[in-house]
């Protein structure tokens, strides 16, 4: 079965990779913006996600993994809004900065580069395993992608 693979954003001070692995799983939730929200949707079971310090940092970090897919955000007061739950799979080796994929011809293309704004986002299974190798970590990554 193909997973698909995807990266979410989050400032450190708000919530950091190492509280996220403290915690062991979390609900991603709070997202308010409309196309975030329909990645969110497309989140299933399984899915390899980057886990990425914004603002700041502004690094990959780590691999998660989606542990229920998409549901009503209980964050949201009104609104059609999604999370879903993650746990922590491990940190990459070498966190990879943004600068450095920005340099990265084959990366040209990721929302992170394009839409800096967006939170959640997909990549391509190259783009994915392209962050890996950049972070020196296997990770997630597998044949079937």
């Amino acid at each position: 079965m193909s997973r698909n693979h995807w990266l979410v954003k989050q400032e450190p001070e708000t919530y950091s990779w190492n509280t996220f692995v403290q915690d062991g799983r979390t609900a991603w939730t709070g997202v308010r913006n409309y196309q975030a929200r329909n990645f969110l949707r497309a989140m299933k079971e399984g899915d390899a996600v980057l886990f990425y310090h914004s603002v700041r940092e502004k690094r990959v970090v780590g691999i998660a993994t989606v542990v229920r897919a998409a549901y009503v955000d209980p964050s949201a007061s009104e609104g059609d809004w999604s999370a879903v739950d993650l746990s922590p799979v491990e940190p990459l080796v070498e966190p990879v900065p943004l600068d450095e994929i920005k340099r990265e011809a084959t990366l040209q293309d990721i929302l992170l580069v394009r839409h800096s704004r967006l939170s959640v986002m997909p990549l391509t299974p190259a783009q994915y395993r392209r962050i890996l190798s950049l972070g020196k970590t296997r990770g997630l990554a597998s044949n079937e992608d």
